[in-house]
């Protein structure tokens, strides 16, 4: 059985038996600034499953090996290589110890330009749209997109604030497959974006204002489009004034507010329940 494929090694040993004589470990931790390390078995599936060909070589230990033959052995035939390594130089590979057993170095996922004729076609699917607007921690975009997925939720829209986090080795290792299983959008005059979205979603901004109301009082007549702010300043004065309303999430009091992935995942299962 070949052990890897695909190219790296001397002219002509794509056939010979043995580990893929690809890049090692430490050169594929210098990758380019233009591809993203995916890590995790979940992960790695998802992606594979949205778009194999985005694969540009992947890592993982021996122990790995059963779960990933699918990958593995496609990978083989598009002639991209593949390695097995030990756990210290998956972690190089990695740039974490949290690596889950494989790596995938790939494209990142496409993020398209928000086109304010698909909402129509958004809103009779009749499930939440996830609106970004300076979430800047990478760790929270990928907890955000985890949520999502989960949850049922097929569309997150980034700003395009400053301070935006965009997907990273970060945020693809904590969304857990999350980032491959959303359609992302970026609009870069959001309120414009917030304005089509509102013809067709109730545009619900999630904020700590006075005049905030309950979840629970923000009509179901429609579906919902839930924004969020930056984890520092939350939302700017623009975005609020493009919003049909400003909903919170009722606490104890004893504590100010929620991390912004907390709110997300709350205000994603509370309106993607159904009316």
């Amino acid at each position: 059985m070949r052990k890897g494929g695909g190219h790296g090694g001397r002219r002509g040993d794509a056939r010979q038996e043995g580990p893929v004589q690809g890049p090692r470990p430490a050169q594929a931790h210098r990758h380019a600034s233009d591809l993203v390390r995916v890590a995790g078995l979940h992960a790695v599936q998802a992606l594979f499953a949205r778009d194999p060909a985005r694969i540009e070589r992947l890592f993982l230990l021996p122990a790995r090996r059963d779960a990933a033959q699918p990958i593995l052995a496609a990978l083989s035939r598009a002639r991209r290589p593949w390695r097995e390594v030990g756990e210290e130089e998956l972690a190089r590979v990695a740039g974490s110890a949290m690596h889950g057993g494989i790596v995938a170095v790939a494209r990142p996922r496409p993020v398209g330009r928000f086109d304010p004729a698909s909402v129509a076609a958004w809103a009779a699917r009749g499930r939440p749209v996830l609106v970004l607007d300076g979430v800047s921690n990478p760790h929270n975009l990928g907890a955000i997109a985890r949520s999502a997925a989960f949850l049922g939720v097929e569309r997150m829209v980034l700003s395009g604030h400053p301070a935006q986090a965009m997907p990273s080795d970060a945020a693809y290792r904590v969304a857990e497959g999350g980032l491959d299983l959303l359609e992302m959008w970026r609009a870069d005059d959001l309120p414009a974006a917030l304005a089509a979205l509102g013809r067709h979603f109730r545009v619900v901004a999630t904020a700590l204002a006075c005049d905030a109301r309950p979840l629970a009082e923000v009509p179901r007549d429609r579906p919902v489009a839930i924004v969020l702010g930056n984890e520092e300043r939350g939302l700017g004065r623009a975005t609020l004034e493009a919003c049909a309303m400003v909903a919170r999430i009722p606490g104890s009091g004893l504590v100010q507010s929620l991390n912004v992935a907390a709110t997300a995942a709350i205000a994603i299962h509370h309106f993607a329940q159904p009316r």
